[in-house]
């Protein structure tokens, strides 16, 4: 039987729809994907889950076309803003150029497999694609 294993510990694959969890200042109200000891805004250090929109705008990007080894370009590098919390990710499922891509597009959150290995466990990523 295989199974999923997200790419990032703030990637949500339960039953229901993919989501992104970050940590938030009980405090202040700051977003975190990494892991606090205290808030960088206001120094607090209570912190609670909270499920980001799926769905957000792109505030800014790039076009990458020189990358490692074995990494294929171009791609669309970008942050969006879900909701007021900026989440750094690739832009998919569009081709990667500025006819297409622009500030200020509507996104949502998509996921996709990384691989799959010998024991069935597959590697799920996650970038944003154009909202319809």
């Amino acid at each position: 039987m295989s199974s999923l294993m997200p790419i990032v510990d703030y990637l949500v694959l339960d039953d229901g729809a993919p989501h992104l969890v970050a940590h938030e200042c009980t405090s202040c109200g700051a977003h975190y994907f990494d892991r606090r000891n205290a808030c960088a805004s206001c120094s607090g250090t209570d912190f609670r889950s909270y499920d980001v929109p799926s769905e957000g705008v792109l505030r800014t990007f790039t076009i990458v076309s020189f990358a490692a080894p074995g990494i294929p370009v171009p791609f669309v590098a970008g942050v969006v803003d879900c909701g007021g919390t900026s989440v750094r990710a690739n832009v998919v499922n569009v081709d990667p150029d500025p006819e297409h891509v622009t500030l200020g597009m509507k996104v949502r959150l998509a996921t996709y497999s990384l691989g799959t290995d010998e024991a069935g466990t597959e590697a799920v990523g996650f970038g944003f694609e154009p909202a319809a």
